[in-house]
């Protein structure tokens, strides 16, 4: 049983989606603090054929310090209407462009004002498309105590996982207190480079964007294979 952790970024980049693929069950990690500025509520796309960050407003009166599952859009700024209009914008003409755009359309027209709730919907929807037959989950509906690395192996324990799947810049803080080693659960670390593909408008290849670029330039069917291409998991 393999198990991936990660916290419900905006539209994330390839190497998560290459996390989601090889997991058996993926954890939203959304009871931990929301991080301002972060891939949380921000990510890059191509528009024009240059980089542009598409940020999602937090509403933050009287809220300093928030729990992920806890934090609210600002509603007041119209922003899902404006990222849709850079999304369409920046992608119909792609040459799968314009089915990605089409499919969009509800969760941005629909976007819901719990910033979690949205990066979820848009997460699982991707995940569908790139044909993901696991489980998803939320820490917040399991309940389990701990920071961390002890809090990742709880999580573990509680639904019976095997292997951890390990994002690579996690591997100091985990092997730094031991836990997992004494704990027989295995932890593969993730090395993952974005392989190269034809992105629309630009001649040299900008690496590490939203998902959604990809999603935009490769046809469908290829989608997995590349996804899941550059993996290797080291103990």
């Amino acid at each position: 049983m393999r198990i991936a952790i990660m916290q419900p970024t905006y539209l994330p980049w390839m190497g998560y989606f290459n996390l989601v693929m090889h997991s058996d069950i993926f954890i939203f990690l959304d009871d931990v603090q929301f991080s301002r500025r972060s891939w949380q509520q921000r990510n890059r796309i191509l528009l024009n054929g240059s980089e542009t960050m598409l940020s999602i407003p937090i509403s933050n009166k009287n809220k300093r310090e928030q729990l992920i599952k806890d934090v609210t859009t600002d509603q007041t700024q119209n922003w899902a209407d404006s990222h849709f209009k850079t999304l369409t914008h920046a992608y119909l003409k792609a040459p799968y462009g314009k089915k990605l755009v089409g499919d969009l359309k509800y969760y941005y027209l629909s976007s819901d004002v719990n910033l979690c709730d949205f990066n979820i919907a848009l997460i699982e929807f991707i995940s569908k498309i790139l044909g993901y037959k696991g489980v998803f989950l939320r820490s917040s509906e399991i309940h389990v105590s701990g920071a961390k690395s002890e809090k990742l192996l709880n999580l573990c324990g509680e639904v019976g996982a095997t292997t951890y799947l390990s994002a690579g810049g996690s591997k100091d803080y985990i092997e730094r207190d031991g836990l997992f080693a004494k704990s027989g659960v295995e932890v593969q670390y993730q090395r993952f480079e974005c392989a190269h593909y034809p992105q629309h408008g630009v001649s040299t290849f900008v690496p590490n964007l939203a998902i959604v670029d990809f999603l935009a330039n490769v046809d469908h069917g290829e989608n997995l294979g590349v996804i899941l291409s550059g993996w290797e998991v080291n103990k």
